[in-house]
């Protein structure tokens, strides 16, 4: 069984369900879906079944027939997406679950002998729309139905817009979804085919989402718990919270509704992506990361990841309270930073690693100018003497791009006390290492790496990106004397986010960079669960600072006797 609906210039829409094939489609009465109009041949086209579901075929007519804007001699299996121009009609087909309850509106003839018409056989006859749609509505309209009429009220607000010919520029966002919601709503009453069933208020809160806003991820977007959205495809929205990834019930009309979507966010910042450069990283008003993926380079449609920024600034005891490090470590750590060491936080993806470094940037004391540079601004630092910097990627010409080493060496020319780099990938960490070793102490990074041991291996591999021929003695000699501190961060298998080691670099032993590990976070069973605890190591820098007259409890660093 098939439903079809039908949308016609200047006629109600109809939807119509069919159990008989082959259905022909034309202008002759003997057609099982008779559609107006001349350029409409006596016989256009033929539905058919096949074993993967429905086909359509033309029967080679003059003005052809259409399906995703391509002319087709056949075309199948045909699905709800798919969208039929036959002449001015705009058909689309959803393949109906064999049920009278079906939430889906069908205008059906029983059929008379006399007529020429076989039992079963549609019907469609001018002037008789919105009485011979409505027979056999249903109760409780399905999801699939409900999307149906989504795609079609969400091309008739376009259309309406146009037709007032309003320049949206010239509003403002409250201002264009109150007008785009006064002619969603007029167009709503008059539609008569609408299904009783569907909850009208729902479904135009959904268009005027896709239509002004970022679709279903609106709803995503106002809930506080969701700290990532992926969009692998239009039906496919995955979701994490509390670092565990479930799938969401939310989808999009369609490919073209994600790309819609997309266009939203990165027009804003300058930034594109179309088929000559299909990916792209942007950001939200709230700071929130973006990156986006397009075809040709992905194979299933649009993809779009959302990393969520937290809306609230993370204190230095919001992190004790919640597990991520205990109290010792934040002293150190805060002691460290107020004492201009120059620390790298590690991890994976999904770690923590931008809220760490925001919490300790946050640290930094007030009197200092902090220059931040980010490939796209996700910082938040609530400092008096801020500046922000943010890279810039090729225009469409190929030209204008501006990269974070870029930024790296202008910083240098703005008098910093504090350089914060959002995240070290290529050559930069040649300009971060120069800088952390030529005054610029203090300065704060993050490096994606499996342990504190590995940011070594991943820091003299950025050097060599960089171009530079340099031994890799010397690379590791800038390593060790520019870096003091390595803070790894890892997401544990029940989601939880915790700082797992806490290393000092000690210096050279030949060829070998030294390092010691100050606070650990063991495990003590198959899951998340754990504790922290020194492992014994007195920092090397407390000496330095004792020497400036500060103190500091050595007790925290014993290790416990049962460890």
């Amino acid at each position: 069984m098939l439903t079809l609906i039908i949308e016609s210039d200047g006629a109600a829409t109809r939807t119509l369900r069919i159990d008989r094939f082959p259905c022909r489609i034309g202008r002759a009465r003997e057609a099982d879906v008779v559609l107006g109009g001349w350029r409409v041949a006596r016989v256009h086209a033929e539905l058919q079944r096949i074993d993967r579901g429905y086909r359509l075929v033309d029967t080679g007519t003059l003005a052809g027939t259409w399906v995703n804007g391509e002319r087709i001699a056949e075309f199948g299996p045909l699905d709800e997406r798919d969208e039929i121009l036959i002449a001015g009609h705009r058909l689309t087909v959803h393949p109906a679950v064999a049920s009278d309850n079906e939430g889906l509106t069908a205008a059906v003839a029983s059929g008379d002998p006399s007529s020429g018409r076989g039992a079963g056989a549609v019907q469609d006859v001018e002037g008789e729309g919105p009485d011979t749609a409505r027979a056999g509505a249903a109760a409780s309209p399905s999801a699939e139905a409900a999307m149906h009429w989504h795609r079609i009220l969400h091309r008739r607000l376009l259309q309406a817009m146009d037709l007032h010919r309003k320049d949206i520029r010239q509003l403002s966002p409250e201002q264009l979804r109150v007008e785009a919601r006064s002619l969603l709503e007029g167009l709503v009453t008059v539609e008569e085919a609408l299904p009783a069933g569907i909850d009208r208020a729902a479904l135009v809160e959904r268009v005027l989402d896709e239509a002004i806003g970022l679709g279903p991820l609106e709803t995503l977007l106002a809930d506080d718990t969701i700290s990532e959205i992926m969009v692998n495809g239009a039906r496919e929205i995955f979701v994490e919270r509390a670092g565990l990834i479930a799938r969401s019930d939310a989808i999009f009309s369609g490919d073209e509704a994600v790309r819609a979507a997309i266009e939203r966010i990165v027009a804003p910042l300058g930034r594109r992506i179309d088929e000559s450069s299909p990916m792209v990283d942007a950001r939200l008003s709230d700071g929130s990361r973006v990156n986006a993926i397009i075809p040709p380079l992905a194979l299933r449609g649009p993809a779009l990841t959302i990393r969520r920024f937290n809306r609230r600034l993370f204190a230095p005891s919001d992190l004790v309270a919640i597990g991520s490090l205990s109290q010792p470590m934040l002293d150190f750590l805060a002691l460290c930073v107020a004492q201009r060491q120059n620390i790298v936080v590690s991890g994976g993806t999904g770690s923590g690693k931008t809220t760490l470094l925001n919490l300790l940037s946050n640290l930094i004391p007030a009197g200092e100018r902090i220059i931040t540079i980010e490939d796209a601004a996700e910082l938040r630092l609530a400092h008096p003497h801020l500046v922000a910097l943010e890279s810039r990627p090729a225009n469409l010409e190929g030209r204008g791009q501006v990269t974070i080493r870029d930024l790296v060496r202008n910083a240098l020319r703005m008098r910093p006390d504090r350089i914060v780099i959002g995240e070290c990938r290529g050559g930069e960490a040649l300009d971060m290492l120069q800088a952390m070793n030529t005054g610029h102490d203090g300065s704060l990074t993050t490096v994606h790496a499996n342990s504190a041991r590995d940011v070594l291996s991943r820091l003299e591999t950025m050097v060599l990106m960089a171009g530079v021929e340099m031994p890799l003695t010397a690379i590791r000699e800038q390593v060790a004397s520019a870096v003091d501190l390595v803070v790894h961060q890892a997401r544990l298998p029940d989601g939880a986010r915790r700082i797992v080691e806490i290393a000092e670099l000690t210096g050279m032993e030949g060829n070998r960079i030294l390092m010691q590990p100050l606070f650990r976070y063991r495990r003590t069973g198959q899951g998340g669960n754990g504790r922290f605890s020194a492992c014994g190591n007195v920092p090397q820098c407390l000496e330095t600072l004792r020497e400036r007259g500060v103190s500091f409890d050595l007790a925290i660093f014993e290790e416990p006797a049962d460890a």
